[in-house]
């Protein structure tokens, strides 16, 4: 069993450039790919990027590639999203997610989940 929490949120400026934690505790950790996905105002949960259980694949939603960086370490039990030029458009509430076999973009290949941050991108 995994407990994820994520960290990192709040009301941050457009253009800037925060990154998003998730501290894991429990067992089993680096053997699992892991996600971040988030759910605008309205909308439903989306993928946002994956990676694999040893940070050696890598998959990001189109509307964040080459802003975003995925990356975990291991030894620490913690997934990061490195946030780059925020827009308005990526205000939604972050969710990690692990138990994942493989950098997957759906929800249902990932058994654990965070309770979520919440950013709001401010211009």
């Amino acid at each position: 069993q995994l407990q994820l929490v994520e960290s990192g949120g709040g009301l941050l400026q457009a253009g800037g450039s925060p990154r998003l934690s998730c501290a894991a505790s429990g067992l089993a950790f680096s053997t699992y790919a892991m996600a971040w996905f988030r759910q605008a105002p309205g909308k439903d949960r989306g993928f946002v990027a994956a990676i694999s259980w040893n940070g050696g694949t890598t998959n990001y939603a189109d509307s964040v590639k080459g802003r975003f960086t995925i990356s975990r370490d291991n030894a620490k039990k913690t997934l990061y999203l490195q946030m780059n030029n925020l827009k308005s458009e990526d205000t939604a509430v972050y969710y990690c997610a692990s138990g994942g076999a493989s950098a997957n973009s759906s929800q249902r290949a990932y058994a654990y989940w965070g309770q979520g941050t919440q950013v709001t991108v401010s211009s």
